[in-house]
């Protein structure tokens, strides 16, 4: 069986480079992305420095005052979000796994928007629903196989210009790759591709970050 596309799109020297002439990591995420790898299952899920500043310059820059992330892990990737929030601005997370909620919750709580983030324990398709709040800005970064379900729940939800970043949308290149039949997270997400180039309600830039991050513009 043919061994899936790694994506490494520049030399380990010219990733250090990168982080090394972008925004340094904030002391509280690095102290979290260390403690991660140190006690987490899976720490590569985490968004790391670079990708990290890049959600944070992004925020910066829509300003958001509602947020919905679906898929929390570790907390990391909503705190580099929370630093564009405005002032009176919520961040609703969703996640599946209990055992996480009490290690987001310390590293939220020693960050100055703890009161201002919402964690929801259980599955987002249904949680989103019940969420009457129009969002500015959503990041999705969970379970592949629901990415079409969670981008048709959300756009109803979301204000004019807001922004909808998807994450993985590259899958290690295996959106290049012959599908298995069961593989239906790639399956998933190819499709979920075509659909945001395509759909007239957004307007689509994807971004060779990290394992491929998605920007849609709701119209």
């Amino acid at each position: 069986m043919k061994k899936p596309v790694q994506m490494h799109f520049i030399s380990q020297d010219l990733e250090d480079y990168i982080e090394q002439h972008s925004e340094k990591e904030p002391e509280l995420l690095a102290a979290l992305n260390k403690e991660t790898y140190q006690k987490i299952l899976l720490p590569r899920m985490l968004s790391g420095h670079f990708q990290g500043r890049v959600l944070s310059m992004l925020a910066k820059l829509i300003r958001p005052v509602n947020i919905l992330e679906i898929g929390t892990y570790t907390g990391y990737s909503a705190l580099c979000l929370c630093e564009g929030m405005q002032e009176n601005g919520i961040l609703h997370t969703i996640d599946i796994k209990e055992e996480l909620i009490d290690f987001q919750r310390k590293h939220f709580d020693k960050s100055p928007w703890g009161k201002q983030i919402v964690q929801h324990l259980g599955e987002a398709v249904d949680i989103i629903p019940t969420l009457d709040v129009k969002f500015d800005l959503v990041f999705i970064d969970a379970d592949k196989e629901n990415y079409i379900n969670y981008f048709n729940i959300i756009l109803p939800k979301m204000n004019k210009g807001g922004i909808i970043l998807s994450d993985n949308v590259l899958w290690s290149g295996k959106v290049l790759e012959p599908i298995h039949p069961n593989d239906l997270s790639t399956k998933i997400l190819v499709e979920y591709n075509v659909l945001l180039k395509n759909d007239p309600r957004v307007e689509t830039v994807l971004l060779p970050i990290r394992d491929g991050l998605t920007v849609s513009r709701v119209l």
